[in-house]
C-alpha cells in the first residue's frame, strides 16, 4: 500500500534468481517487469519459468545490475531488491542508484547485527574487520563478510567476489533517507544467516 501496489506500474527487479517474485509481480498486474540476474544458471532458470508459467510482461536480462543502473536513463515506479544488498562490496552505491531510478522500493536483506554475531559463532566467524566508507556523500561503516568454504559449493552462494560488506540496520535506513526516500514501513525478522530487514520505502 505504501508503494501504491504493482498494478499498472513499471517494476525493476534485481536478483530474480528463479523468477518467483517476478511471477508474483506479473500476476499482481504490473505493466512491465525488468528483472536483472547476474548468475547464468539462475538466468536460464528464469527463462524456463517465463515460458512455463507464461509471464509475457517480464523481461529477464543477464548481467550486473549495478552496471545497468549506472548506464540506464529509464525510470521505474517500484524497485524490488530481495537478497542482494548483503552480497555487494559497496551496498550504498546500490541504494543510491535505486533512489535515482525508482520512486518506491521494496527491500529484503540480512544485515550486520552485533547481538546475532555474538550469539551465533559459526556464521559470526565469517566476519572480519569493520571499515569506514563514504559513497555519494553518505558516510557509513560496513562489516566484511568472507564467503570462505561457501565458494566451493556447487550451487550459488550469491556473491560475485570472495567477500561482501554488510551494513547495520540503522545505516541502511539512514542511507535511504539520505538519497531521498521519506516514507517507510519496515520490520525486523529472524533468519538463520543473520537478522533480516524487510521494508517498503517511497519518495514524497
Amino acid at each position: 500500500g505504501l508503494a501504491g501496489g504493482f498494478r499498472d506500474r513499471e517494476v525493476l527487479e534485481l536478483g530474480p534468481l528463479e523468477g518467483g517474485h517476478s511471477y508474483l509481480v506479473d500476476r499482481l498486474g504490473a505493466t512491465a517487469v525488468t528483472a536483472i540476474e547476474a548468475n547464468p544458471r539462475a538466468y536460464l532458470k528464469c527463462l524456463i519459468a517465463k515460458e512455463t508459467f507464461e509471464m509475457p510482461r517480464v523481461h529477464f536480462l543477464l548481467g550486473d545490475c549495478l552496471d545497468y543502473l549506472r548506464d540506464t536513463h529509464r525510470r521505474f515506479d517500484i524497485g524490488v531488491a530481495c537478497g542482494i544488498l548483503y552480497h555487494l562490496t559497496n551496498p550504498v552505491e546500490l541504494l543510491a542508484l535505486l533512489a535515482r531510478r525508482c520512486d518506491a522500493l521494496f527491500l529484503w536483506t540480512v544485515f550486520y547485527d552485533p547481538e546475532f554475531v555474538a550469539q551465533n559463532p559459526v556464521p559470526g566467524a565469517k566476519f572480519s574487520e569493520a571499515i569506514e566508507m563514504e559513497t555519494a556523500g553518505f558516510r557509513h561503516t560496513v562489516h566484511r563478510f568472507n564467503y570462505g568454504p561457501s565458494l566451493d559449493w556447487k550451487g550459488f552462494c550469491g556473491g560475485g567476489d570472495v567477500y561482501s560488506y554488510w551494513m547495520e540496520k540503522e545505516p541502511i535506513l539512514a542511507a535511504l533517507r539520505h538519497f531521498g526516500f521519506t516514507a517507510f514501513r519496515h520490520e525486523q525478522q529472524p533468519n538463520v544467516h543473520g537478522s533480516a530487514l524487510m521494508l517498503v520505502a517511497r519518495k514524497g
